[in-house]
């Protein structure tokens, strides 16, 4: 019989195939041998058709693969699983807090709750500004003001106008020395004194060795023209955030009142976050300024000066 040997060789690749295929019948459920006097070619058709309906079943239970997880889709629930991956800290940065201001949404009475930080600007008990009424007078040390002509530079922060002096300028009281960081400028004066409030006022703030600091205020009132408070006009930054280094040096001692006698009190930073601990020298006899210059600051910074804080039964002490 001529179509035997075909036959043998076609039986074995046929099983072959069929053990490989996932979910193809086992060896056991495998066609019976065709009976006894089957031609070859009805074996092969049922062969066949056996392994068209194996590859149908290979088909449906495969399943495509997923995409990547880098791999964007229109699909809403994949969007919505990717934006459930992000960590919480990305979707934290894309909330933008309210900047502190002196108006509208970052006004002085919400900067407790603008940041975390800025908590003590609305539970502190220590706070200022404050007005300087009920004073104690007592023989209090003078300050020792070590002020040297320094080169210096002027930056357009957002909320002042603020002078950065080379290091080596400070002051000396009650023993310890405080170092000259910065000074800036507020209108109105944020300090009144028995309730009257100035033009302007100049914040001088130094820190001593250990962090603390002590802040020495200039009240600024309309009169003749301020040589050093001109100096630093004419060297303003055209652009806000922007920092102009001066040419020339600058000597502080030139802005200080020719009378230092002055109040003396606990309080804290008149701007956020509002830390306490702050020593408070306020200057007595204020410094003239011309209406010219207090219009240069005005055109920048109309009021940026934080509202009066409570006393809070605090002592005051003040220069015979």
């Amino acid at each position: 019989m001529p179509d035997r040997p075909g036959l043998g060789a076609l039986l074995p690749a046929a099983l072959c195939l069929t053990l490989l295929l996932p979910g193809a019948p086992r060896a056991a459920d495998a066609p019976a041998p065709a009976p006894k006097g089957e031609g070859a070619e009805p074996l092969r058709d049922r062969l066949a058709d056996r392994l068209k309906e194996d590859a149908a079943a290979l088909k449906l239970t495969t399943k495509p693969p997923a995409p990547p997880p880098d791999v964007k889709t229109n699909n809403p629930v994949d969007q919505r699983a990717r934006r459930a991956a992000k960590p919480a800290a990305a979707a934290s940065a894309a909330k933008s807090s309210t900047p502190w201001s002196y108006t509208g949404e970052g006004a002085p009475e919400k900067w407790a709750q603008l940041q975390p930080e800025f908590r003590q600007c609305g539970i502190g008990t220590r706070q200022s500004p404050i007005d300087l009424r009920d004073t104690i007078k007592v023989d209090q040390e003078r300050i020792q003001f070590d002020y040297k002509p320094s080169s210096f530079s002027v930056i357009d922060n957002g909320h002042t106008i603020q002078v950065n002096v080379a290091a080596g300028n400070g002051l000396t009281i009650m023993g310890r020395r405080y170092e000259l960081q910065q000074f800036h400028f507020h209108r109105p004066s944020e300090e009144r004194i028995n309730g009257r409030q100035y033009d302007m006022v100049a914040h001088l703030v130094h820190k001593d060795a250990e962090g603390r600091q002590a802040t020495v205020a200039v009240l600024l009132e309309r009169g003749q023209d301020q040589p050093l408070i001109q100096t630093v006009w004419n060297h303003l930054p055209l652009e806000r955030g922007d920092t102009y280094a001066a040419p020339v040096p600058i000597d502080l001692t030139k802005l200080l009142p020719k009378e230092q006698g002055y109040f003396s009190y606990m309080g804290s930073m008149t701007t956020p976050p509002c830390t306490e601990g702050v020593l408070w020298l306020v200057l007595r006899q204020p410094v003239q300024l011309s209406q010219q210059q207090i219009s240069v600051f005005s055109h920048l910074y109309p009021m940026n000066a934080r509202p009066l804080q409570a006393n809070s039964g605090r002592l005051i002490k003040e220069s015979n």
